[in-house]
């Protein structure tokens, strides 16, 4: 919430959606919903510009309600053919990856809709970000009749293989409400980052290799070692 302790001050919000409006109309009338909600609370819209699928529908939103939108398409993507008309600010840029580091740059968090394979690169990279501690953002999905339900079941099948700690689960908010997504992202606090986690393991588990003395005392320290020292 706004002002409490702890709170998430989002001045922007860069929404990653599909280009397509996808089969279901509740689709585009949860951007339509979505765009209004960050208006009313004067929060901005970073996304990757033009007025076409899911993206056009919150752009021209948020656009429609006088709220602030910055657009970031490649140079490639600009034509009207492809991407539509331009919607509040528009940053050309060479390539994707300058896209997706402006886009980065400019919100205070961010929030997936349903979208393709476009959304869910961007989804995970910025969601690896977070992971690593390259950022201290909140991330949320906007599960629209359940669309993200399959990812959602993903990363704990990740989680039991192992290739996930579970204390990154908490990364992926997500909520079926708009509103309450938003006050999500505002609650949220970071948990401590991979990196720093496996450097304190790292140190725990040295000292106490630094106590073996017997053989068998020293095997069973470096399996210990090896245990702590694991990315998942």
């Amino acid at each position: 919430m706004p002002g409490a302790k702890g709170a998430t001050k989002l001045s922007n919000i860069c929404v990653y959606c599909g280009a397509s409006p996808g089969n279901r109309p509740e689709y585009a009338l949860a951007a339509q919903v979505l765009g209004r909600e960050m208006t009313k609370r004067n929060i901005g819209l970073v996304y990757g510009g033009g007025s076409v699928g899911l993206m056009g529908e919150i752009s021209k939103t948020v656009n429609g309600e006088g709220g602030r939108v910055l657009g970031v398409i490649p140079v490639e993507l600009q034509p009207v053919e492809v991407s539509g008309e331009s919607v509040g600010q528009t940053i050309l840029v060479n390539d994707m990856h300058e896209r997706k580091a402006a886009m980065a740059s400019a919100a205070d968090g961010f929030i997936a809709m349903p979208g393709g394979f476009g959304t869910l690169e961007e989804l995970m990279e910025v969601v690896t970000w977070q992971q690593l501690g390259f950022m201290q953002k909140p991330i949320g999905l906007l599960n629209i009749e359940g669309y993200y339900d399959g990812l959602l079941s993903f990363v704990d099948e990740a989680i039991s293989a192992g290739f996930i700690r579970p204390s990154n689960r908490s990364i992926l908010l997500h909520s079926s409400n708009p509103a309450e997504l938003i006050d999500m992202l505002q609650a949220y606090e970071p948990a401590p980052s991979l990196i720093s986690t496996l450097r304190q393991e790292s140190k725990v588990a040295m000292e106490q290799s630094q106590q073996c003395r017997s053989p068998k005392e020293m095997s069973t320290c470096q399996l210990e070692f090896n245990n702590h020292h694991s990315l998942s």
